[in-house]
């Protein structure tokens, strides 16, 4: 699909010091933030693109539609972007942007309204279905139909080490099928079966099987590390 351009970046190839070594995209984790800029600096010109779309994640369920009045351009601190978990657009050369550390990016494009969605949903995004909430707003703002929809699954959590021991607290009773009996959970499972709902085809449901924790050479990942950075996930129309 030529029209769209989409990538997810490793941890690697950036310029911050350990223990953000070495992409990191975050300011919100305490690393230098002159090292941040040089990171989003990169990233934008390895994708060749004019605007870098931040939203202020904070595992909610707000989605934020980017037109072309807004300007959420964000490599310095200069003023907080919007608060949000999900970025959906029309717009060309507004290359949406989440940042990941265990948490899922997914990625989403409508091929026939034209119409590019990036998520952030950790645990507390699959609690309230921030998937399902993204394509009812595709669907409300730009006439998508579910059945156009091509979506990804980027690097994160896997149930190999999803453990949730408190999660009759922390997790609704209808979401235990998808855990086994060492109270670990699969939540790519659990996207996939939220997409679906919403009537994205199972064809048109793709997953990178990558977990962030079993792999720190190459990715960010909180529970393993707990102070460290976040990798970033991008997609725009071009």
């Amino acid at each position: 699909m030529p029209e769209i351009h989409h990538a997810i970046f490793t941890r690697n190839d950036g310029y911050s010091r350990k223990p953000y070594d070495s992409l990191n995209t975050s300011f919100g984790v305490g690393d230098d933030p002159e090292n941040v800029r040089r990171n989003r600096l990169a990233i934008q010109d390895g994708l060749d693109a004019n605007t870098l779309v931040f939203a202020r994640q904070v595992h909610g369920a707000d989605i934020l539609i980017v037109t072309r009045k807004d300007e959420y351009r964000m490599l310095t601190e200069s003023g907080p972007p919007p608060v949000g978990d999900a970025l959906v657009t029309n717009v060309r050369n507004r290359f949406l942007v989440v940042q990941v550390a265990d948490c899922q990016p997914v990625l989403l494009y409508d091929t026939v309204r034209q119409v590019a969605a990036n998520i952030h949903s950790g645990w507390r995004g699959s609690v309230n279905n921030i998937i399902g909430r993204t394509i009812r707003t595709m669907q409300k703002e730009f006439g998508t139909a579910a059945g156009d929809i091509v979506a990804g699954i980027g690097p994160s959590l896997g149930p190999c080490c999803a453990e949730f021991i408190n999660y009759r607290r922390e997790i609704p009773q209808n979401l235990w099928r998808f855990k086994n009996s060492d109270h670990h959970f699969d939540f790519w499972a659990i996207s996939r079966d939220q997409l679906a709902r919403a009537g994205v085809s199972q064809q048109s449901i793709f997953l990178s099987n990558m977990c962030t924790r079993c792999d720190t050479d190459l990715f960010f990942s909180y529970r393993e590390e707990k102070i460290t950075g976040r990798f970033a996930a991008v997609i725009g129309l071009q």
